[in-house]
């Protein structure tokens, strides 16, 4: 086989390299309106599940295709992480530049609610991608998942930070980032959970094929509306 053949290991390297170049500039060209970093963030996680699993796509078209779909659902779960940010931002302040002493017992409360907000809202995204539901479902079911994923939701919160730690410590490779910031740690989290979801997706389905419910269409490729987070209880041993 030749170096530059289509189907040399070196060419589908440099292909899918550039394919998440131009997912990363859609993504950061999405988010540019602030308001709608949340759908922004939904297709870029739809799109690294795609690649991940080595499926066939057409990262514009189905970029926007998720975009549009989860649109009003990624901006009110984007405004709602945004409050809780702020508000988690303001408590830290008041503790540590207030004049009243609120004790250890106050700080470690607030420490353990951000770790738990920022475990939800590591996997929200990617369950938005994939899973049809209510908004307060969808959060309910990201913290379950991130709590038992535990080990890799760990991962996925120090991948996520790395493009933005070189961005500060090492501003040279500042393109680097522009291009790659987003779809790289997306892709390598996908890779980690891509497994436990098809596991839940594979779960669901046969629920519904049970039922006798009808197939979903082709146009919308998320799992029908569902009661995840109960399953997820009813049997923890199948993480995956």
């Amino acid at each position: 086989m030749k170096l530059f053949d289509l189907e040399s290991p070196l060419m589908q390297f440099l292909n899918k390299v550039a394919d998440m170049m131009w997912l990363n500039i859609l993504t950061f060209i999405c988010c540019i309106p602030i308001i709608t970093v949340g759908p922004a963030l939904t297709a870029l996680h739809y799109m690294a599940l795609k690649m991940a699993r080595n499926e066939e796509c057409y990262i514009t078209k189905d970029y926007f295709k998720s975009f549009k779909l989860n649109l009003r659902q990624g901006i009110l779960i984007w405004l709602i992480q945004l409050v809780i940010i702020a508000l988690l931002v303001g408590d830290f302040l008041i503790l540590n530049y207030s004049a009243i002493s609120f004790g250890q017992p106050m700080k470690l409360i607030l420490l353990v609610v951000s770790v738990v907000v920022l475990f939800t809202f590591t996997f929200v995204y990617p369950v938005l991608a994939k899973f049809d539901n209510t908004v307060l479902r969808t959060i309910k079911n990201a913290f379950f998942i991130g709590i038992l994923q535990f080990p890799k939701t760990i991962l996925m919160m120090i991948l996520s930070v790395v493009p933005a730690v070189l961005f500060v410590m090492a501003p040279q490779i500042i393109p680097v980032v522009f291009l790659l910031g987003f779809s790289v740690p997306a892709w390598a989290g996908a890779k980690l959970y891509s497994k436990f979801f098809q596991k839940l997706e594979d779960q669901m389905n046969g629920a519904g094929e049970a039922d006798g419910e009808q197939e979903i269409e082709q146009e919308d490729e998320r799992i029908f509306k569902d009661e995840l987070d109960e399953s997820l209880q009813e049997e923890p041993p199948r993480i995956g």
